[in-house]
């Protein structure tokens, strides 16, 4: 189809380049939070290329929107692309362009058929466990009862969150800290689902792999056996029955001495 087509192109083209956005997205969000020392023309720098990005996302779904024949089934099944394209909009926190970032990215990745499972997953791993340390670290750090208060405290408790360690030696304590737990503790064991069914599909495509290569091999040696049966059927035809001796030929004697 036309639309199919031309949304495949866009999505082709367009991929890596939103990918580069994203990643420019995380340096902008990031650099604020590590360096508390910051002068406010780097903070408004860094607000302002998180936007950018946000309006680029924004701007991609617009297109791939119009270049679907079908708009409302469109708008139906990419809600989540919708939802992470307004909720930047509904209240200006950064935590929401990080929330609407991660969808999008994450939605175009398993679209770009040339980026694997594998890499889709590690490339949410490392996204999640950086964004979010970077997001309790802002939070956590002011808070006066607190125990986040190093980028290296926020990604220890990220990395114990993610795969449902959770030693409790740091734990947010506000609200909203804990709000990121939770996203963290989902995310966490959605990956590990994601990670052990890859694995176990990695197996079963190995076995099946080899298994089809057994049953080849094995119709190979069956249909050369039945040709060398095949030809030892004509060469016994070409060469015929031995002669057999006419009854009344004069048999031969040998000299008489």
């Amino acid at each position: 189809m036309k639309e199919t087509s031309a949304r495949a192109r866009w999505e082709h083209y367009t991929g890596r380049p939103l990918l580069a956005l994203a990643i420019a997205f995380a340096v902008a969000y990031g650099v604020p939070i590590v360096d508390t020392d910051a002068s406010p023309t780097l903070t408004t720098a860094c607000t302002a290329v998180e936007w950018v990005v946000w309006a680029a996302f924004a701007a991609d779904y617009l297109v791939r929107l119009g270049l679907s024949e079908r708009r409302l089934e469109f708008v139906r099944t990419q809600w989540p692309d919708l939802f992470a394209v307004v909720l930047p909009m509904l209240q200006p926190l950064r935590l929401l362009r990080i929330v609407a970032t991660l969808i999008l990215v994450g939605r175009r990745a398993r679209m770009a058929s040339q980026i694997r499972l594998t890499t889709y997953v590690g490339g949410t791993v490392v996204g999640l466990l950086m964004f979010g340390s970077l997001a309790v670290l802002s939070v956590e750090r002011d808070s006066p009862n607190g125990n986040i208060r190093t980028l290296g405290d926020a990604v220890w408790w990220s990395f114990t969150t993610m795969t449902t360690v959770g030693y409790g030696d740091h734990a947010p304590t506000t609200g909203l800290g804990r709000v990121l737990a939770v996203g963290l503790m989902l995310s966490g064991i959605a990956l590990l689902g994601v990670v052990t069914a890859n694995i176990a599909a990695w197996f079963i495509a190995r076995f099946e792999q080899d298994d089809a290569v057994e049953r080849r091999q094995t119709a190979a040696i069956e249909a050369l056996t039945e040709e060398v049966r095949a030809l030892r059927a004509e060469v016994a035809a070409l060469s015929g029955p031995p002669p057999v001796p006419h009854p009344h030929a004069p048999e031969e004697t040998g000299p008489r001495p």
